[in-house]
């Protein structure tokens, strides 16, 4: 068959296709820790459940307005008010299937071809992607981590052209965990208003913060880059609420209404009681969120501190996210049983074949010299994976 032209640029998620090989080992009885999925390991908290729960007995459970309905949107206007000191009205909200969900409304109703887009690498696996799919060109900018894998407003200048269309900003970061101080964007907010340049602001992780700074978002700091910021967030990752798929954007109305109306000729609106659980989860108690990144900071540190101590390889302390990036191409060369390891593709099958690790390789995030691991596993399942990590590396030094 056939197929359209665009599906052929587009790769599959590293990061799902991991954590599937990861699970059909599993299923076959081979014990396999995985690093993989970026997905909080505690439970939804109670009264979240309790209000969708409680939604679902009142009958809520028909078709809602596309972009949401006005209560989850009044109640994520009081959060970005309360949190960011940001102020918008029903008409720049919309909530979708998830922040993926809502990224990807975004590109298709902003981008097309000839447009480019500048993504700071490392970046998350999706964002090129999504950009491509809408047929623009992914113009990724290298940061390195001396550098604290942070754009610089020196290199978000040298990379605009007349074509130059947004910049995606994350932080903190999927995958490094670096977040950006007041005065990086500052001067990153300077350039993009000096040249039109609109921002993608994905800032889903900003409950999952270890620094003494507060996340600061680039939109509250003044009218004129609030204007060309589109504000994303969701519920999956401060309040554990994964499968729920529930995310939003705040950003121009024009831009809004364009993206609700392609979600409603795609999805329709989000599932209508997962709403009433997402106004709970923004309206109710907060109590589980420090506790769930205290829990975080706890395996952080653990996990950064054993990773340094191994042979031939140096990790990033993140400053939030729940991922840590190590390097680990010291070891590209040397081989195991006739296996050579030459890239972070290599890496990550000899980790599950030889040590039933499963980790995603840096090259999809454009960073081959590094792979991520995901924490938001047991302590438990943490301390035996760097186990064997740290068993399957000694393999290659002597081997």
């Amino acid at each position: 068959m056939k197929l359209a032209k665009r599906v052929s640029n587009v790769k599959p998620s590293a990061t799902l296709e991991i954590t599937a090989r990861a699970a059909a080992m599993r299923a076959e009885g081979i014990d396999v820790i995985g690093f993989g999925a970026g997905e909080p390991d505690f439970d939804t908290p109670e009264h979240i459940k309790k209000a969708a729960i409680e939604a679902l007995k009142k009958g809520y459970t028909k078709y809602t307005p596309v972009s949401g309905i006005t209560s989850l949107k009044d109640a994520i206007i009081a959060k970005l008010q309360r949190d960011n000191r940001l102020t918008y009205n029903r008409e720049e909200i919309i909530v979708s299937c998830g922040a993926k969900h809502v990224l990807y409304n975004i590109a298709q109703a902003m981008f097309e071809e000839g447009m480019e887009v500048i993504i700071p690498a490392p970046y998350w696996v999706s964002y090129p992607e999504m950009v491509t799919l809408a047929g623009a060109a992914p113009v990724s900018v290298d940061t390195t981590e001396e550098e604290g894998f942070l754009l610089s407003a020196d290199k978000f200048e040298k990379a605009i052209t007349r074509r130059t269309r947004a910049l995606i900003l994350n932080y903190p970061s999927n995958p490094t965990g670096a977040t950006y101080d007041l005065d990086t964007l500052e001067d990153i907010a300077k350039v993009a208003v000096k040249h039109n340049i609109y921002i993608i602001s994905d800032e889903v992780y900003e409950k999952i913060l270890y620094t003494d700074f507060h996340h600061i978002s680039i939109a509250s700091l003044d009218e004129k880059i609030k204007e060309l910021t589109i504000v994303v967030n969701g519920f999956s990752k401060a309040y554990s609420m994964t499968g729920w798929r529930l995310g939003y954007a705040a950003g121009n109305k024009e831009l809004i209404s364009a993206m609700s109306n392609i979600q409603s000729q795609s999805t329709s609106n989000p599932t209508s009681f997962a709403q009433y659980g997402g106004i709970d989860a923004l309206n109710g108690s907060q109590d589980e969120i420090p506790k769930m990144r205290d829990e975080f900071k706890m395996r952080r540190d653990y996990i950064v501190r054993r990773l340094n101590m191994m042979k031939g390889v140096s990790c990033f302390n993140p400053a939030g996210a729940f991922y840590v990036f190590p390097k680990i191409s010291s070891y590209y060369g040397k081989s195991f049983k006739g296996h050579q390891i030459k890239n972070s593709l290599d890496m990550t099958e000899y980790f599950l074949r030889e040590g039933r690790v499963a980790v995603v390789p840096g090259v999809t995030f454009g960073a081959d010299d590094y792979l991520r691991l995901s924490y938001a596993i047991s302590m438990k399942n943490i301390e035996e994976g760097l186990n064997r990590i740290e068993e399957s590396l000694d393999k290659l030094s002597n081997g």
